[in-house]
């Protein structure tokens, strides 16, 4: 059997999850970004389109409340000049500085000079981001804490490749504490799916766990859209809470 997206089935507590790459035609831009949640603050949140963006949401304010909201609620997609997904708040100075740099590694360089990573220890969860330009250039960006407690800021940048993407995390995938970060390179992954709807699916049947252990899936959110014009775009979302 087929299965794309198999390296995601080994990672037990992902956290969240960027992927950016080309369909196979090469006339696709492909977005998508996941949120599995252990915590019930974490886990009493959707994704919502609204117009050209895709944010998480609230299903019950008094339990969310119970987290960090600045940490919980934030927009994750932004489709415009440029096709933007980050797992926080951190994708607003993003959004601003698009047009001042000409490549995605500039624009997620200046837009993230005043951010870290996550002041949630013990896990000190990295933000992560991705960038798309409609020519078909790409980024995506890490920032972590080290052992050592410093921190480390990392960009990936490439073309992108009919039929491949790339793809980032906030953690490892194994369930310790404090949960390891994601680090190395972005894991390259092949895009079988022809749409929206079918990409969704297959990331949240990927990220669903063996039993016995728990669901964290919380919710997928996936973009494809016209390269060289992204404001013609298809997206779809997948909320655990309204399967």
């Amino acid at each position: 059997m087929n299965r794309p997206l198999a390296a995601l089935e080994g990672m037990t507590y992902p956290g969240r999850l960027i992927l950016i790459g080309l369909d196979h035609s090469g006339e696709k831009v492909v977005a998508a970004y996941a949120i599995t949640g252990r915590s019930p603050s974490s886990q009493a949140r959707r994704l919502r389109l609204e117009g050209q963006s895709i944010w998480t949401e609230p299903t019950e304010r008094e339990i969310l409340r119970q987290g960090r909201e600045e940490l919980l609620i934030y927009r994750a997609i932004v489709i415009g000049e440029a096709l933007v997904v980050a797992n926080g708040r951190h994708i607003e100075d993003i959004v601003k500085v698009i047009g001042r740099a000409k490549e995605p590694e500039g624009i997620l360089q200046q837009g993230l000079k005043g951010w870290t990573f996550e002041p949630d220890a013990p896990h000190f969860t990295p933000r992560i981001s991705g960038c798309v330009l409609a020519a078909g250039s790409a980024c995506l960006s890490l920032l972590r804490k080290r052992k050592d407690g410093k921190e480390e800021r990392s960009f990936f940048s490439w073309i992108l490749e009919p039929g491949w993407g790339k793809m980032i995390a906030t953690y490892r995938g194994q369930e310790r504490n404090p949960l390891p970060a994601f680090d190395g390179d972005p894991l390259d992954l092949p895009i079988a799916a022809e749409d929206a709807p079918s990409l969704a699916e297959d990331m949240f049947d990927s990220l669903a766990p063996i039993p016995p252990a728990p669901d964290y899936r919380v919710a997928v959110a996936c973009v494809y859209a016209s390269i060289g014009h992204f404001h013609d775009f298809e997206a779809h979302i997948i909320n655990k809470g309204e399967r």
